[in-house]
């Protein structure tokens, strides 16, 4: 479409030349790009993030890593920055995230540990033993965990470094209960584990069904949130994290349940070859997905744990969000990492979408191969808006959608962009104009 996006574009610029000729809004200037977080991950396996964000008087840190020794690490790298540290926030007690907090606290002493009412009480209960387990699997946690030296009432806004968060605490889903902090001025959200970027996550403690309730109550709560920070993994679009993570609860009930199922070789208990067959597919369906813990039999553990909880669940009642069937209208997974893509302005994402020898097909013009798909979208997509309008037709493999594209954000026109999909990408794109 890039005859047609020029038009548009070179349309766009001459409308904007004649309103500043008429004396034109500071609200129509290019606003000053907002610096992104900053972020350290520690190593693989079981890799956390904790993040640092710029604040007028100075920087709010997000988590604090699993281990001292970690922390220590990211402490060197935001040192750097030559920025005092105004915050600390913590979104939820589990030890891959407040194992490094005392590292913290002595690295930056005025800097006060904040935590929500109900994170802060789990953490001092610590009801499940996870710290005295974390101990004992990896000597460098710490034998003492340090607490949040600040609360503040679950779910009311947080004013920390001179900027303002909201905030919105959820139970019973990915762990106990989790806080998330969302900036409305950037669309940022600091999501915790409750939606990672292309990881392994751990569901031990078997509570899928309420974690895919969370992701629909997280989606509805922020709805303007642009681009989630999570605990595990990359950033990337809201919307596409969200799906993504609600996919892989949906994908691994769905293995796991035939399983237990009355009528399976073994009832409720799942057979050594049930899950391997499980692992299997999931392996397929995700490959190459590191794990969010040091646990090499993680995806075993997850099946015991979400076996448990289908076994004890009683169909009838089971909240249409735990459903094990992808929701009519919605969009495979990579196609809608796509379009979350094209909204976040994540080109990295985009690519990634694609096969590495996949196709697209823009109005005739064939652009064929991950790299020369990528060169196409950094110059004609990205920057632009991309709204699907309808599903005009949707089978195993296949989708073709009714969209709206917008370059720039303003303006634009209707297409039909039909997805051939296999696995976690899309083999082939055709785009074509609506009218």
């Amino acid at each position: 479409m890039n005859q047609r996006l020029r038009r548009l574009l070179a349309a766009s610029s001459a409308v904007c030349a004649i309103a500043w000729s008429a004396g034109c809004s500071n609200d129509d200037k290019p606003k000053a790009p907002q610096a992104q977080p900053g972020r350290f991950a520690s190593p693989n396996p079981g890799s956390v993030n904790t993040y640092w964000i710029q604040a007028p008087e100075g920087l709010v840190l997000v988590d604090t890593l699993r281990t001292p020794a970690d922390a220590r690490k990211a402490i060197a790298e935001i040192k750097k920055t030559g920025k005092p540290v105004a915050a600390i926030l913590l979104t939820h007690s589990h030890p891959d995230h407040v194992g490094g907090a005392g590292a913290f606290h002595e690295a930056f002493p005025k800097a006060p540990v904040h935590a929500s009412a109900a994170t802060d009480k789990a953490m001092r209960e610590d009801r499940r033993g996870f710290y005295p387990l974390a101990r004992s699997a990896n000597p460098a946690f710490p034998a003492k965990v340090a607490y949040a030296d600040r609360t503040f009432p679950d779910g009311s806004p947080l004013q920390v470094g001179g900027l303002r968060f909201e905030t919105a605490t959820f139970a019973e889903g990915e762990s106990d209960t989790a806080t998330v902090y969302y900036r409305p001025d950037t669309g940022a959200l600091f999501s915790g584990d409750l939606a990672t970027g292309k990881v392994t996550p751990a569901l031990i403690e078997g509570n899928s069904c309420g974690w895919l309730q969370i992701l629909d109550q997280l989606g509805k709560r922020f709805p303007a949130a642009k681009t989630i920070y999570p605990g595990h993994g990359a950033p990337g679009p809201t919307t596409t994290l969200i799906d993504e993570q609600r996919r892989y609860l949906q994908r691994i009930r769905g293995l796991v349940r035939p399983a237990v199922a009355p009528n399976s070789p073994e009832g409720t208990t799942v057979t050594p070859g049930e899950q391997k067959t499980i692992t299997t597919e999931m392996d397929r369906t995700y490959p190459g997905r590191p794990p969010v813990a040091d646990l090499p039999t993680i995806v075993q553990e997850n099946i015991k744990a979400v076996a448990r909880e289908l076994s004890a669940e009683d169909p009838a009642k089971t909240p249409a969000a735990c459903s094990d069937k992808p929701r009519e209208g919605t969009l495979p997974a990579p196609a809608s990492t796509y379009v979350g893509a094209v909204d976040g302005g994540d080109l990295d994402a985009l690519a990634g979408a694609f096969a590495p020898d996949a196709e697209v097909v823009d109005v005739g013009r064939r652009i064929q191969g991950r790299a020369a798909i990528r060169a196409w979208a950094e110059d004609e997509v990205i920057g632009g808006k991309l709204t699907v309008t309808k599903i005009v037709e949707n089978r195993p493999g296949y989708q073709r959608l009714l969209v709206h594209f917008a370059p720039g954000g303003t303006g634009g026109f209707d297409a039909y962009y039909a997805f051939t999909v296999d696995g976690p990408f899309i083999t082939k794109a055709e785009l074509t104009y609506a009218n």
